[in-house]
């Protein structure tokens, strides 16, 4: 019976090593599949839409060939449109589930009735300007560059797509090909092979049992002769003399024996626990160390999209530092402002003046790109759209606060605020990165005061301190700004008076900036205001003999172009300032997060 049963578990074995086998191997489908995509008309730029490319599960790899360099970038598909509204492309789209491609021309401008002027050539305006290179645009999510093949891996939601092209003038790769990773694990096939293996050691075991029963039953049985007592046999040992010989083997041979027919089982079960074992062999379990859930994100209802994410205004911000830093080095204003514009551009142009003239004038602190400590990207598909950072600067053990504004699809972002936070600074509750937040409208009736009317009564309240008829919205207590103004204005007062009380007056005034404030929306139903003011320093002489030397005064010598004058001299600088502004009904009052201060000019007063 135990040969049956032996016998009937090799067979079981069979089939269960079989099936895990064959799972891997004869009934293991593909891994991928692909599809191909023609073009037939040439265009510099081909836009794979997110619907192509998401209609199989898995994750997609783009294939391109051409000569040369290939580009390949990826982003949302309203942005991308909008970046190709001007130009010719093929756009791969699905129909009735299969990828087709159509080329799309630019829209014509429509032509003003009014006009008498014909519209002008846009052949002679197109050959006129260089083409567009796609690189380094930041719309792209991110972008590929390889050469002669280009093999890129994407995994990508339905609103994103894919550009590809090669310069922006040489057509883009007319064959494309899309490859989908399929999942063809096959979990059961361990845990087969594994149950395949058992039961063969239980056969195995079987059969040995079998072996050693037959053994020990061979042979007749008969009934031995009485023996006397006092002639025992020992049946250890063999004796011949008295004709009797030991049927059993000895402990040592016995051993041997046991431990051959052990080794069988083990080095077959060993062997086939480590075939085929990989991890799509097995059933996925849960991970008892994966994060839990963190809590739901609720988007208001009508909300757009938020301007960047948070890689993509990392790498903006990288690309603004560098800029700045070689426009810094060369002292050069066109370069510049190719990153810069607003409060910021002019603080660097007048500081490149200065430090042609002066020899060992100041270079500007150099703009922070990284750690990123917290993004808030505006949620607007339109343009111009802008994004606040907040960028920790480990050198200088400060954090600067900058907002970046990007003027149309065609633009890269420009730095137009930036200020130090202050030491102490308690940020306000803000909205995730992958969420954004609207703009608050200048004019807003939802805040304890407009934005645009934020730079008027904080430049009242530099100029009158605690008696402004304003001074009751804002908080006092840690704004050092304000503070750090008036001690200035009164050391330089008082230097003033001790030489030219009776000939000359040096006055200060603050007014509010030429830059337009620019406000985002928080949690608690407030705002984070960015204005700017400037601080406007006037000096003339009281007598008609007097005049105003700047003999001990470089900067304002070489930014008026005069070394006196019997009029006077104002002096400009420039601050940008970082509020939160609650909202309606709060009982908060209006607090100072960061700020900072460049000289923007100087004039001979007319």
């Amino acid at each position: 019976m135990r040969f049956v049963w032996a016998v009937a578990a090799f067979v079981l074995a069979a089939v269960l090593i079989g099936a895990g086998i064959a799972q891997r191997t004869v009934f293991q489908g593909p891994d991928t599949t692909e599809t191909s995509v023609s073009v037939q008309e040439d265009a510099p730029y081909l836009l794979v839409d997110g619907a192509v490319l998401g209609s199989l599960p898995g994750t997609q790899t783009v294939r391109a060939e051409a000569d040369g360099e290939i580009f390949a970038a990826y982003g949302r598909t309203a942005d991308m449109r909008a970046w190709l509204s001007d130009t010719t492309y093929n756009s791969v789209t699905l129909e009735d589930g299969v990828a087709q491609t159509t080329l799309v021309e630019p829209e014509a401008p429509e032509a003003d009735p009014a006009a008498t002027t014909p519209a002008p050539d846009a052949t002679a305006d197109e050959a006129a300007e260089p083409a567009r290179s796609p690189v380094g645009s930041d719309l792209w999510l991110d972008e590929f560059q390889q050469t002669d093949v280009l093999v890129a891996p994407f995994q990508l939601p339905a609103e994103m797509s894919v550009l590809v092209a090669t310069d922006g003038t040489a057509p883009a790769p007319a064959e494309l090909s899309i490859t989908w990773s399929i999942d063809n694990s096959t979990p059961w096939a361990g845990p087969l092979i594994v149950a395949g293996g058992v039961v063969l050691a239980f056969g195995v075991f079987l059969y040995i049992l079998g072996i050693r029963h037959v053994r020990r039953s061979r042979g007749p049985r008969r009934k031995g002769l009485p023996l006397a007592v006092t002639e025992p046999i020992d049946l250890a040992v063999e004796q011949s003399d008295k004709g009797v010989i030991s049927a059993a083997p000895t402990r040592r041979s016995l051993d041997r024996g046991r431990r051959a027919f052990a080794i069988v089982p083990a080095v077959a079960v060993s062997a086939l626990l480590f075939a085929g074992c990989s991890a799509d062999s097995w059933p996925q379990t849960l991970d008892s160390a994966s994060p839990s859930p963190s809590a739901s994100v609720i988007i208001p209802e009508g909300q757009q999209a938020p301007a960047v994410t948070k890689a993509q205004a990392e790498r903006i911000l990288a690309r603004i530092a560098e800029t700045s830093a070689e426009a810094d080095a060369a002292m050069d204003p066109t370069l510049a402002a190719t990153r810069l514009e607003g409060a910021v551009l002019a603080a660097r142009e007048t500081n490149y003046k200065l430090r042609g003239a002066i020899a060992d004038y100041p270079v500007p602190s150099a703009i922070p790109a990284k750690p990123l400590a917290l993004v808030l990207p505006q949620a607007y598909d339109e343009w111009p759209r802008s994004v606040m950072a907040v960028v920790d600067d480990a050198e200088s053990n400060t954090s600067s606060i900058m907002i970046i504004t990007q003027a149309d699809a065609w633009s890269p972002y420009k730095l137009s605020y930036q200020a130090s936070l202050e030491a102490d600074t308690l940020m306000p509750d803000l909205a995730a990165e992958y969420v954004g937040a609207p703009q608050v409208q200048p004019d807003s009736p939802f805040l304890i005061m407009p934005p645009e009317q934020l730079a008027t009564a904080y430049a009242d309240i530099v100029d009158y301190g605690d008696t402004s008829r304003y001074a009751g919205l804002f908080e006092a207590d840690g704004d050092q700004f304000r503070s750090s103004i008036a001690a200035d204005r009164q050391s330089r007062l008082d230097t003033f008076n001790q030489t030219a009380t009776n000939t000359g007056s040096l006055t200060f005034q603050a007014v509010p900036g030429a830059q337009d404030p620019f406000a985002i929306a928080t949690l608690e139903s407030g705002a984070i205001v960015a204005i700017t003011i400037n601080e406007v320093d006037t000096v003339k002489p009281t007598n008609s003999d007097a005049v105003i030397k700047l003999e001990t005064n470089p900067t304002v010598k070489t930014l008026s172009g005069a070394e006196q004058s019997s009029t006077g001299f104002t002096t400009t600088y420039g601050d940008q300032l970082f509020f939160y502004v609650p909202g309606q009904g709060s009982t908060e009052k209006i607090r100072l997060l960061g700020y900072g201060s460049a000289i923007l000019d100087a004039k001979v007063i007319s």
